[in-house]
């Protein structure tokens, strides 16, 4: 008989989109945790527009004598959502469910996994390693009005372009921010790159990755990545950061949310 208290469920917390491919990707990338990880509970919440809402999966895992949670924005960086929104949702079903001790994890980004899977992405798009030295890169996030998130994406770029031998790196946001992917392989173009690859920094197609496809398509960029997806390191980044969650909270350097 294994007496070993159970690993707290994974709780990956989605933001939803109308659109069908959103939901689509994130089981898909669900999937390839828990195949990662036989044995861990891995449910999906949505806070908008799919099915479950996150405070539907939290009553269903108490109603089912689960105790201990870790709720992970599926987010690439620390804005408005990770923040302010997801707090607020959690802390208000830690309210309700008192039996439930449920912690927060960090956003997936920045990471090196993150990068890797970009370069998974441009190879499947059709870029070699040979292609780096003349190739200029518009890593094109969704956008946000939070300066600490755009100062990260800023950051990332200078950090790839540093390590992986890119002839340039350039930011881009399909809202919120400037510059727009367009406008960024219009920037390289002119500074005379010989050729401009778009990267999405987003994890699931919907309204805002359309947004920067069809900018890159507008400025004629050579090369358009697909999204990050159910990529291999991501779901190697989620478990980290899942990993990360535990230990903290086993440390007590992570209480878990009260209201």
């Amino acid at each position: 008989m294994d007496l070993r208290p159970a690993s707290p469920t994974l709780v990956v917390v989605a933001h939803g989109s109308r659109d069908p491919r959103h939901a689509a990707t994130v089981s898909a990338l669900c999937a390839r945790v828990r195949a990662l990880r036989p044995g861990l509970r891995v449910e999906v919440g949505h806070l908008d527009f799919n099915a479950p809402r996150v405070p539907r999966v939290l009553e269903r895992l108490v109603a089912d004598g689960m105790r201990d949670v870790v709720a992970l924005p599926l987010l690439l960086t620390r804005a408005f959502h990770a923040k302010a929104d997801i707090p607020s949702v959690l802390r208000e079903a830690a309210a309700r469910l008192p039996l439930l001790n449920v912690r927060q994890a960090e956003v997936l980004g920045p990471s090196p996994l993150l990068t890797g899977a970009l370069e998974r992405r441009l190879a499947e798009a059709g870029l070699r390693p040979g292609d780096r030295r003349s190739t200029g890169v518009v890593l094109a996030s969704a956008g946000s009005s939070d300066p600490e998130a755009i100062a990260v994406i800023a950051e990332i770029a200078r950090e790839w372009r540093r390590t992986a031998g890119w002839c340039a790196v350039r930011p881009a946001f399909a809202s919120a921010s400037l510059p727009r992917t367009a406008d960024a392989v219009r920037a390289l173009r002119a500074e005379g790159v010989h050729r401009v690859a778009v990267a999405p920094y987003v994890i699931a197609p919907g309204f805002l990755p359309d947004r920067i496809a069809a900018g890159a398509r507008e400025a004629r960029a050579d090369v358009l990545a697909p999204v990050l997806g159910a990529a291999p390191e991501l779901a190697r980044l989620v478990l980290r950061r899942y990993d990360q969650s535990v230990l903290a909270g086993a440390r007590g350097e992570l209480p878990a949310l009260i209201a």
